[in-house]
């Protein structure tokens, strides 16, 4: 895409202002990527290029990841989505200028509706002592990312938590009702909450549930009730085979209805669609992108493990007896697929330098000179006045 150079000069509130209206999140959970490379998968460009997966995410228009952190993977699935990991897809995405979401699951494998397994590590703890847990884990990941000047914008205290997380003391317990239900969810969920802003004051912390197109209000209006703190609002939405138009609806509604409520805003963190149509997928991802994109309080959508292709799974699915996942957003040749067109923001060239001698006495927003400009950034260039560069 080519890219024309604007600049203008507005007041550091206004400008403010409108990064923010402008900062829409497309973004894709590739947090698999590292385990499908180490099994021979490589990624190719339009053109069948080989292209490092995170650059071609930036050159598809892409502008942020998310990578799961599970706790101690390795006796059963194996050393994937531990904290090295982590660390090494997070460089990766740091070193192509993508914004970075960081989802702990709390768990040795997937935390999910169905699961919130305890990590082995944490069993047999009291209270106090998983709530310790939960805060050293998140701190321990948090710092390490942190160490090496990578700061994830985001992150997820818990993974699709509608029935709470960290089982049994994490669970919300129906059989009980008002806080006395939600207390050991709210304790955990807030220890990780305060874990991130010790490590991190500016990352919006969000909460995350399952099941879109639903009126998911009750979720949240009773954990704020009884404690629970969260910065924004994060959703699965995984449109339905034929009535997907019907769900993407309902979403957008519910996006909108849930940032009136609760002026937080409201993420789709998890997205996908069969993958064996790639004309069919790209119809019911630009109709979400559509519905959603202009909703006030929408911050964005990621697309869940987009790389995945062919009929590659996990080692460990096979030991499950697994199928393949089969919503991924690249062709059977390891490209991306159309379904990927509708997240493309024209962030190529995020990177690039601009050359311009208006421009030498620029500083970033923490007061430090920048030598090379770069499109889609902000810098101050004296006291009273920043300029912006697409």
């Amino acid at each position: 895409m080519n890219i024309r150079k604007h600049l203008f000069v507005i007041t550091f509130a206004a400008c403010c202002l409108s990064t923010q209206a402008q900062s829409f999140v497309r973004g894709a959970d590739v947090s698999w990527c590292t385990e499908m490379e180490a099994d021979g998968k490589k990624f190719y460009d339009a053109n069948g290029t080989e292209t490092e997966l995170m650059q071609l995410l930036r050159l598809s228009g892409l502008n942020a990841v998310r990578l799961r952190v599970w706790v101690n993977p390795e006796k059963a699935y194996g050393a994937w989505s531990d904290k090295a990991d982590v660390l090494a897809k997070a460089r990766r995405a740091k070193a192509q200028g993508l914004d970075v979401m960081i989802d702990f699951h709390y768990s040795d494998f997937f935390a999910d509706p169905g699961q919130q397994t305890k990590p082995q590590a944490w069993a047999g703890m009291t209270m106090a002592q998983l709530k310790q847990a939960v805060g050293d884990h998140t701190t321990d990941v948090l710092q390490a990312l942190k160490a090496e000047g990578i700061e994830p914008r985001w992150v997820q205290v818990g993974n699709e938590t509608r029935p709470g997380m960290i089982f049994n003391e994490g669970k919300i317990d129906w059989s009980k009702s008002g806080e006395a239900a939600w207390s050991g969810y709210v304790s955990l969920s807030n220890a990780g909450y305060e874990a991130v802003k010790a490590v991190l004051p500016g990352a919006q912390v969000i909460v995350h549930i399952d099941r879109g197109p639903e009126d998911n209000a009750w979720f949240f209006r009773d954990f704020k009730q009884y404690g629970g703190k969260f910065d924004m609002i994060g959703l699965s939405h995984y449109p339905d085979y034929t009535n997907w138009a019907t769900d993407n609806t309902n979403t957008a509604k519910r996006v909108k209805s849930l940032y009136s409520q609760f002026a937080v805003p409201v993420m789709i963190v998890e997205t996908g669609y069969d993958a064996w149509d790639e004309n069919r997928a790209y119809s019911v991802m630009k109709d979400f992108f559509d519905k959603t994109e202009g909703i006030t309080g929408c911050a964005g959508i990621f697309y869940w493990e987009p790389e995945v292709y062919g009929s590659w799974r996990p080692a460990y699915y096979k030991t499950l007896g697994w199928n393949a996942y089969n919503k991924g957003a690249f062709t059977t040749q390891g490209r991306p697929s159309k379904a990927l067109l509708p997240f493309d923001g024209g962030t190529d060239g995020i990177d690039t330098p601009v050359s311009d001698p208006k421009l030498s006495a620029c500083f970033d927003l923490q007061g430090r000179p920048v030598d090379q400009p770069k499109r889609h950034s902000v810098y101050i260039q004296d006291h009273r006045k920043m300029t912006a560069i697409y």
